[in-house]
C-alpha cells in the first residue's frame, strides 16, 4: 500500500498542477484556430518541433542524467546540477552562434525573422527542462504543480492578451509561449534554491562522464522520438504544404487530452520504479499497475475516438475542421506512447538507457519509411497512420526487453485484441459516413468495458471502499 500510496500523492500533484490548466488550454483551441491561419500555425509547430530536436542534441539530453542521479538520496546534488548547467550554457552558446551567421546570411529565411524570439524559446525550454528535471529528483512535486499552473495560466492571459487585444498574431503567440517557460524556470529555480548548488568551477569529470554516459544514448532515444512525433510533420509539409501541416498539427489537439493522462502517470511513475523496483516482482505491483494503465488509456483511447467528430465541431474553426480525421490513429499512437513509457521506467530504474535508444531507433526508422510511403499514398492521414504503428513497434521491442529485467504477469492476448479494436474504430470512423456510424462506435466501446472488465470492478471496488471509509470518517 505504500508504494501504491507514494505513486497516487505525487499523480494527485501532478494533476492539480496540469490538469485544469491543460483542460482550459485545450478548450481555447477555438481562439487559435480562428485568428492564426493555418500556414501561421504551422510555422509555430516547426518551431516547437525543431526546439525539440535540439535540445537533447546540444545539451548532450543532460535532464534525464540530472533526474536519474538525483533521485538517489546518497548524491552530490551540487556536482549534477553545476554538470547539468554547464552542458546548457554550452548548447546556448552554440546556438546563439549559429543564429547570428543565419541572420547575417539570411540563409533560413524564418529563423531569421524570429531569430532572437527562437533562441530565447530553445534556452527556456531546455531550462525548464533541467529545472523540473532537479526539482523530480529533489521530490518536490508539489513546486513542479505550481510550476505548470503559473506556467499555464500565463501562456493562456498572455495569448489572450496578444492575440485578442494587440492582435499580434503568430509573433503574439510566440511571446506568450516564451513568457510562460520563462515563469516557470524562474520559479523552480527560487523554490530549489538553485544557486546553491552553483559550483562551476570544480567539477568532477569522471562524475561527468558517468553522467554523460547515461544520457548519451539518450540522445538516439530523444531524437528518435522526435522523428516519431515530429518528422510526420516535415514530411506532410515537404509533400501537401505548410496549410495541410497546419491542420494536421491541430489534429493532436483532442489526442493531447489522453497525452495529459500518460505525461502526468509517467513523470509520477519513474520515481516510483527507482523506489519500488523488485524484479520477481513479489507483491504484484508492477503488474496490477500495468495492467490497471493499460485499461485506463485503452478505454479513454475508445471514448475519444467515439467523440472525435462532435469534439472536431466543437474544437475546430473554419477549415481545421478536417484535422479530425487524423484524430483516431493519432491517439492509439499515445496508448502504445503511454505503455512503452510505462516499460521506460523499469528500464530508467537499472540504469539501462541503452534499450532507449535501441528500441526507439528502431521505431524512428520504421516511422520516417512509413511516412513517406503513405504520405505519398493517402496524404496526411498516412503520416497519423505511420506514427501509430511507429510507437507499437517501441512497445514491442521494449515488451521484449523488459523481460530480462523484471517478470510481469500480463494479459498479451486480451490486450492486442483490445487494440486491434481500436483500429477498426478507427477505420471505421474514418471511412463510413452516416449517423449509424456512432452505434456501431459505442458498440466498440461495450465491448472494449467487457474486456477489461476486472480491471474496472477492481478499480470501481477500490474506489468505492474509499468513499464509504470517508462517508464513515464524516458520520
Amino acid at each position: 500500500m505504500k508504494s501504491y500510496k507514494y505513486l497516487a500523492k505525487n499523480i494527485g500533484l501532478l494533476t492539480i498542477g496540469s490538469f485544469g490548466t491543460k483542460l482550459l488550454s485545450f478548450f481555447l483551441v477555438p481562439l487559435y484556430t480562428n485568428i492564426l491561419t493555418t500556414s501561421e500555425y504551422g510555422v509555430y509547430d516547426l518551431f516547437n518541433t525543431t526546439i525539440g530536436l535540439l535540445i537533447p542534441f546540444l545539451t548532450l539530453n543532460i535532464n534525464e542524467s540530472i533526474l536519474r542521479f538525483s533521485i538517489n538520496a546518497d548524491s552530490d546534488k551540487k556536482q549534477i546540477f553545476s554538470i547539468g548547467l554547464r552542458y546548457f550554457l554550452t548548447g546556448f552558446i552554440l546556438l546563439a552562434i549559429a543564429t547570428g551567421i543565419n541572420s547575417m546570411l539570411g540563409l533560413i529565411l524564418v529563423w531569421k525573422d524570429y531569430g532572437l524570439v527562437f533562441l530565447l524559446l530553445y534556452a527556456f525550454d531546455a531550462m525548464a527542462g533541467i529545472m523540473t528535471s532537479f526539482a523530480r529528483g529533489l521530490d518536490k512535486i508539489a513546486d513542479i504543480s505550481i510550476s505548470g499552473v503559473l506556467c499555464s495560466g500565463v501562456i493562456i492571459s498572455s495569448n489572450i492578451l496578444f492575440l485578442i487585444v494587440f492582435r499580434w498574431g503568430i509573433k503574439g503567440y510566440l511571446v506568450a509561449n516564451l513568457i510562460g517557460t520563462i515563469v516557470q524556470s524562474v520559479y523552480l529555480f527560487i523554490r530549489t534554491s538553485a544557486w546553491t548548488y552553483i559550483d562551476l568551477r570544480s567539477i568532477d569529470r569522471d562524475f561527468s562522464k558517468e553522467m554523460t554516459s547515461y544520457s548519451k544514448p539518450l540522445i538516439a532515444n530523444s531524437v528518435a522520438w522526435w522523428i516519431n512525433n515530429a518528422s510526420d510533420r516535415y514530411i506532410v509539409t515537404w509533400l501537401c504544404g505548410v496549410a495541410e501541416n497546419g491542420i494536421y498539427s491541430v489534429g493532436y489537439k483532442i489526442p493531447s487530452i489522453l497525452n495529459l493522462f500518460q505525461t502526468i502517470f509517467n513523470q509520477a511513475w519513474i520515481l516510483s520504479a527507482v523506489k519500488e523496483f523488485d524484479p520477481k516482482d513479489k507483491d504484484g505491483f508492477f503488474s496490477k499497475l500495468y495492467n490497471t494503465y493499460n485499461c485506463l488509456m485503452t478505454l479513454l483511447c475508445s471514448g475519444i475516438i467515439l467523440l472525435d467528430r462532435p469534439l472536431a465541431r466543437l474544437l475546430f474553426a473554419k477549415d481545421f475542421y478536417e484535422a479530425w480525421r487524423y484524430v483516431p490513429f493519432l491517439t492509439i499512437a499515445i496508448v502504445f506512447g503511454a505503455m512503452s513509457g510505462y516499460i521506460g521506467g523499469i528500464f530508467s530504474a537499472v540504469k539501462n538507457s541503452k534499450v532507449f535508444a535501441c528500441s526507439t531507433v528502431i521505431g524512428a526508422v520504421t516511422n520516417f519509411l512509413l511516412n513517406i510511403t503513405l504520405v505519398r499514398a493517402i496524404g496526411p492521414l498516412g503520416a497519423a497512420i505511420a506514427t501509430a504503428v511507429s510507437y507499437m513497434v517501441v512497445w514491442c521491442v521494449r515488451l521484449i526487453n523488459m523481460r530480462k529485467y523484471v517478470k510481469l504477469r500480463l494479459r498479451l492476448v486480451r490486450d492486442v485484441l483490445a487494440y486491434a479494436i481500436l483500429n477498426m474504430q478507427s477505420a471505421l470512423l474514418i471511412w463510413k459516413a452516416g449517423t449509424s456510424i456512432y452505434l456501431y462506435e459505442l458498440t466498440f466501446v461495450l465491448i472494449m468495458i467487457f474486456l477489461f472488465r476486472s480491471e474496472v470492478k477492481d478499480v470501481a471496488k477500490k474506489y468505492q471502499e474509499k468513499f464509504f471509509k470517508d462517508k464513515r470518517k464524516d458520520l
